[in-house]
């Protein structure tokens, strides 16, 4: 019954904010500093307008989509998010389960709290998404995420260090995570999440720890020593990616690659995709949306799949990604919200939502496939064009 009032992914956020304790629901849904990035992610899809034709026959309309040599029933999946399984019980397995069920990619969060191991046996057709550590420690990393069995790797490449999210601070937000009276209160006044999340995941887990930034067992997320796994990231550098290359036997894509020279040095060190992104608006505030820049992106990067994520909430916002060259989009925000507060089905809820409004737009745009999408489709709202 509380899935029927859900009409769009932006249903899923309202209703996430009632769920959710104010320090959880910050940290999912804000950005960094002016919150600029956020802001103009939404902002880029206002800017470009459709072209549609007509007496088209529609009737074979499909949403399928290749990517990598895998038929997706849609051509998003579901991005990584980290400490899902603090907004949503078990929230990385319910998200990778309903993605499996509907035929769609999920990319595991490296920030997660559940075992990766335990993510790709559920659920095997899973991608884990890296942020690598000291330079040391990144041959084992790479081990476990092979041995665990997943087949692509994304890198995160766009966080250097950490960026400054004082969003997180006001809201009381912190890790470690710190009790306190105010986050007392906000579990007192959201019993759902306090006994659905909270109190459900120590009793049958114990304490979260960050299990798979590194090739060990991380720190548990109250731990005082928490930092130690997201610090050493600013060595990592086009000599490191070359070694991590040569030592993985899968697929390598780069996640927040969002300058054309970067997407051309990419496709000379010989990974397979790219991630057009800008951390949805959580790393340096002011980075242009990754919807202005993908046509120069898709130019640069030649023969290999350009992918974006940030911003996408409606499936207009995925057929306008598609007509621009992106071969793929991830949607990130709106699928943990969904896990929030109706777990697996209120993901595959939202999925089948995303895809029937991409399935009806593809109809009323006058194409049957995503592969006819192209520049031809679109036209600029405003002076300042993004093609």
């Amino acid at each position: 019954m509380r899935l029927s009032k859900i009409l769009s992914l932006d249903d899923f956020e309202h209703a996430a904010r009632k769920y959710l304790p104010p320090p959880v629901f910050a940290y999912v849904s804000g950005g960094v500093e002016e919150n600029l990035s956020l802001g103009g992610n939404r902002a880029a899809f206002n800017e470009i307008g459709f072209l549609p034709r007509v007496l088209v026959d529609v009737s074979g309309v499909s949403t399928e989509t290749d990517l990598f040599g895998t038929k997706y029933a849609a051509p998003f999946g579901i991005a990584p998010m980290g400490i899902s399984a603090l907004s949503a019980y078990r929230g990385d397995l319910v998200q990778a389960k309903a993605a499996g069920a509907a035929n769609i990619p999920m990319i595991m969060s490296a920030t997660s709290l559940i075992r990766m191991e335990d993510v790709c046996t559920a659920c095997p057709n899973t991608w884990f998404q890296a942020y690598m550590p000291a330079p040391a420690k990144v041959p084992a990393l790479v081990d476990r995420v092979e041995a665990a069995g997943f087949r692509t790797l994304v890198v995160t490449v766009d966080v250097p260090v950490l960026s400054n999210r004082e969003n997180n601070i006001r809201a009381g937000f912190s890790t470690p995570l710190r009790p306190s009276l105010r986050l007392f209160w906000d579990g007192i006044t959201h019993p759902r999440w306090t006994f659905g999340t909270f109190l459900r995941t120590i009793l049958n887990h114990g304490v979260p720890h960050f299990e798979n930034s590194q090739a060990e067992r991380g720190a548990p997320i109250i731990a005082r020593n928490v930092d130690r796994d997201f610090t050493a990231r600013d060595a990592f550098n086009w000599a490191e990616l070359d070694k991590v290359r040569r030592r993985w036997k899968g697929r390598i894509v780069l996640k927040g690659v969002m300058s054309p020279e970067d997407a051309k040095i990419a496709r000379s060190a010989g990974v397979e995709g790219i991630i057009v992104s800008n951390h949805g608006g959580r790393q340096l505030d002011g980075t242009l949306s990754p919807l202005r820049v993908l046509p120069e992106m898709v130019e640069a990067a030649g023969d290999i799949p350009v992918m974006m994520d940030s911003g996408i909430r409606r499936g207009t916002d995925v057929l306008k990604a598609l007509a621009l060259g992106a071969r793929f989009v991830w949607v990130g925000r709106p699928f943990n919200y969904a896990a929030s507060v109706a777990g697996e089905a209120g993901v595959a809820h939202g999925v089948a939502l995303l895809e029937g409004e991409v399935r009806r737009n593809m109809a009323q745009l006058g194409v049957t496939s995503t592969a006819q999408l192209g520049r031809q489709y679109l036209r600029k709202m405003v002076s300042d064009t993004i093609f």
